[in-house]
């Protein structure tokens, strides 16, 4: 299950969101959304976990949790849409 992560410190890593979800199962992939002109964090960014109940976990215990001075949000990420 893809999840979305939201107000993500500017100063979180990848590696750190990764270790972070971890405590709740396997995670498949961990990308933070940078600004492509300056490379600095846009504040929100996807979690890929292979469980579903283990990404539902995450969800339920790291909604509003606090990490790096911030209130995470993470729910179900939605499905990209084609602009066309």
């Amino acid at each position: 299950m893809n999840l979305f992560v939201a107000n993500i410190s500017r100063t979180v890593t990848e590696d750190a969101l990764k270790a972070l979800f971890s405590e709740f199962g396997k995670i498949a992939s961990v990308t933070i959304v940078t600004d492509k002109y300056t490379g600095e964090s846009k504040g929100f960014g996807f979690v890929d976990m292979f469980d579903d109940n283990e990404a539902m976990e995450a969800i339920r215990r790291l909604s509003r949790a606090s990490f790096f001075g911030s209130k995470l949000v993470v729910s179900k990420a939605k499905p990209k849409t084609s602009i066309l």
